[in-house]
């Protein structure tokens, strides 16, 4: 069965995507220069020459540094280099230790502390595997000591500045590592960094570069030509996270971006990835613990290193400005969402106002995929990006919710709902096809500067792609049920809806470990409800059990691939093995229970399950009855939306953004259920279907009750 599993999983590798399309050679010497708090706006041709020139020669990107907290220390950044997995100090965080030189090499005191106290059992990796294969390692500075030591904190030879490198340190060893940390020691106060963004004026801080640019020069002089240089800005220099860069020389990288399998981007890498560099350009074998990829010159660039430049300094706005305006969007939303519940219970106890709800239901569910359609224009390229972002985002909504109330699907209830679901399903579906470019810096997606996650379907999309996928097919399967035709209707939600589930939970494509989990009920119980059966309690769990069933079976098959090559579905079935498991999932459980106080969140959950209950239990009374109008015109629309509610319930339940989930799915599938309902009560159900569909709705909804 094993050998059964390795030859699947050989030749779905062919299908996966990778981001590798040229590597430095294994067998050779490395070198790290680590310039913590270098960001691209710092280079230019006049004020770092040295830097400026490398970046000719390298492959450059950007570099996110996300380690364990909000903002990467040194300390942490270097810490991540040396266990190849993300890693914090603790209460400590701040620039690294100063290590105790000995006869030729040093000892970072008390590096105990790190296994026994702060509990990065991985530390001293990258050095302890250099010495497993018998090798040397080279350290000058703090930070360099740090990345290069074994597990007993010993580096084999150091130097304490770039000043004071000895004859032949830099030749001694395959392995080197340099901290250039001028760019960060004058931001700290009592070993640790400020809580606001910059202490520098410009003059300083313009000081303080030129001064990491003569060091980094001198060693870039001192280097052998035939060394791969790695410089990587690894670390923030204050309370603002940013992209910091990257660059990578070697034979045949220079005009390249620079990239690697971990973000699948042609132009972003993390910081585990340069330990996995390091080993792979010198050939070292690394260790399974390792999860970054190494750095990989990816795609030509065009316009010189200053058009480079301009790219990356405008990736890390947007990111910028979606991690800044992110909190002020859902606070908004939640409003919004609260205030049309609120209107429309008023407006509807009276009988008024109901195409005007209707509008306003149309345009709430356009605004989730118009995040994702405002990334087709260069908002971020504009001179005041926030006011384009949200004018983009409002504008697309506008558009697409005046389309779904103007063209011929007007003229039935199910109409709007199938061209605002389609959509939304359709520029998902065709974002995880074509490499998410339009999840990444949305805010309703996900951002390297933020560095939870680089590529796939995120959790706040899958909520949204899993809604509008359901709600889409049982708009069709309304029309084959009012034919006959219910064993189609219940084929097109099973076909649709896993073919949706697989596209999201597919490694190096949707790569979503508790999008499967959640989407296998939601399919399942829409389609037993449009075949008129009954879902019990055990059933439901059944259905939960399949979906992980399912997805550890998509994770094992990405396992059996090489390590390189995994994503983190596969690592987690590594992390099961080794009994790391139980650490993801207690971290993951955290973050979920964290969400259910969000106020950003919870209003849009409270406010929509109220009005959903007592609009069902009070129909009369709560909102004219518009609910029971739209089901009693389509009982696939009731069983769309309970299988909604399922797969947004059992989403919040695995998935770390917790009530992020729920409520999203929410915003999206109740305004367009209530905007059947309204249509229904305003122009009567009778014009919309002949006899024989009343009839089949009828039939449908004495089975399913």
């Amino acid at each position: 069965m094993r050998q059964t599993l390795a030859a699947l999983a050989l030749v779905l590798s062919v299908l996966w995507p990778t981001a590798a399309q040229a590597a430095a050679p294994a067998g050779g010497r490395v070198a790290l220069i680590g310039v913590p708090g270098l960001q691209w706006s710092d280079l230019s041709p006049e004020s770092t020459p040295n830097l400026w020139r490398l970046a000719g020669q390298s492959a450059v990107g950007s570099l996110s540094v996300r380690a364990v907290g909000r903002v990467t220390c040194p300390y942490d950044g270097w810490l991540t280099v040396s266990a190849g997995t993300r890693s914090a100090v603790g209460y400590g965080c701040g620039l690294p230790p100063e290590p105790v030189p000995g006869t030729a090499g040093a000892v970072i005191p008390d590096y105990a502390y790190l296994h026994q106290v702060a509990r990065q059992k991985n530390a001293g990796t990258l050095g302890e595997a250099v010495h497993a294969a018998g090798e040397c390692t080279s350290a000058v500075g703090p930070g360099a000591a740090l990345a290069l030591a074994d597990r007993t904190g010993k580096v084999d030879r150091y130097a304490p500045s770039p000043e004071r490198i000895g004859p032949g340190a830099l030749t001694a060893c395959r392995v080197i590592a340099v901290d250039v940390d001028d760019l960060i020691r004058p931001y700290v106060t009592d070993g640790r960094l400020p809580a606001v963004e910059e202490s520098l004026t410009p003059p300083q801080r313009a000081a303080a570069l030129r001064l990491a640019d003569a060091k980094a020069g001198a060693v870039l002089d001192a280097l052998p030509q035939d060394v791969t240089v790695l410089l990587a800005g690894l670390a923030d220099h204050g309370a603002v996270p940013h992209l910091r860069a990257a660059m990578m020389r070697a034979a045949d990288t220079s005009g390249r971006f620079l990239g690697a399998a971990s973000t699948h981007r042609e132009d972003v890498t993390i910081l585990p990835d340069i330990t996995a560099t390091m080993l792979a350009v010198t050939g070292i074998p690394t260790p399974v613990t390792v999860i970054g990829a190494p750095w990989q010159a990816g795609g030509s660039r065009t316009g010189g290193t200053e058009a480079a430049r301009t790219a990356l300094m405008n990736a890390d706005v947007a990111g910028q400005t979606i991690r800044n305006v992110g909190g002020i969007f859902f606070t908004t939303v939640a409003a919004l969402q609260v205030l049309f519940y609120l209107t429309a219970f008023l407006l509807l106890r009276r009988g008024r106002g109901l195409a005007e709800i209707r509008v306003a239901a149309l345009a709430l569910a356009s605004v989730p995929v118009s995040t994702y359609l405002v990334n087709l224009l260069p908002w971020h390229h504009s001179g005041t990006p926030v006011l384009a972002l949200i004018g983009g985002i409002a504008g697309a909504a506008l558009l697409l919710a005046a389309v779904a109330l103007a063209g011929p699907w007007r003229r039935n209830p199910l109409g709007p709902l199938a061209l605002v679901a389609g959509v939304t399903a359709a520029v998902l579906a065709g974002d995880l096809l074509t490499g998410t470019t339009l999840q990444l810096n949305s805010v309703m997606g996900y951002t390297a500067v933020v560095g939870a996650r680089y590529y796939g379907l995120g959790n706040i999309p899958f909520a949204l792609f899993a809604t509008s996928v359901l709600l889409l097919a049982t708009a069709i399967a309304h029309r084959l049920a009012g034919r006959g035709r219910r064993t189609a209707a219940v084929a097109v939600v099973a076909v649709l809806g896993c073919s949706a589930m697989i596209l999201g939970g597919w490694p190096g494509v949707g790569s979503d470990f508790g999008g499967v989990i959640a989407f296998v009920p939601g399919i399942a119980v829409t389609a037993l409800l449009i075949a008129g059966r009954r879902v019990s309690v055990v059933k439901l769990g059944a259905f939960c059990v399949a979906g992980g069933v399912t997805v550890m079976a998509i994770a094992y098959l990405d396992y059996m691939r090489p390590p390189g090559s995994q994503t983190h579905l596969g690592r987690f079935v590594g992390q099961v093995f080794t009994g790391e498991a139980m650490e993801v999932i207690g971290r993951k459980l955290g973050a979920m229970l964290g969400t259910l106080l969000s106020p950003n969140l919870m209003p849009i959950v409270i406010a929509a399950a109220a009005f959903l209950v007592y609009a069902l239990l009070r129909p009369g009374a709560a909102s004219a009855g518009v609910l029971p109008a739209a089901f009693g015109h389509s009982p696939a629309l009731r069983a769309g939306l309970i299988g909604t509610l399922v797969s947004g319930v059992v989403g919040m339940l695995v998935n770390d953004s917790g009530a992020a989930v729920l409520s999203m799915a929410l915003a999206l599938g109740v305004p367009l259920t209530l905007s059947v309902g309204v249509r229904v009560l305003r122009d009567g159900a009778g014009r919309y279907g002949d006899a024989g569909q009343e009839s089949a709705s009828s039939s449908l909804v004495s089975r399913s009750s």
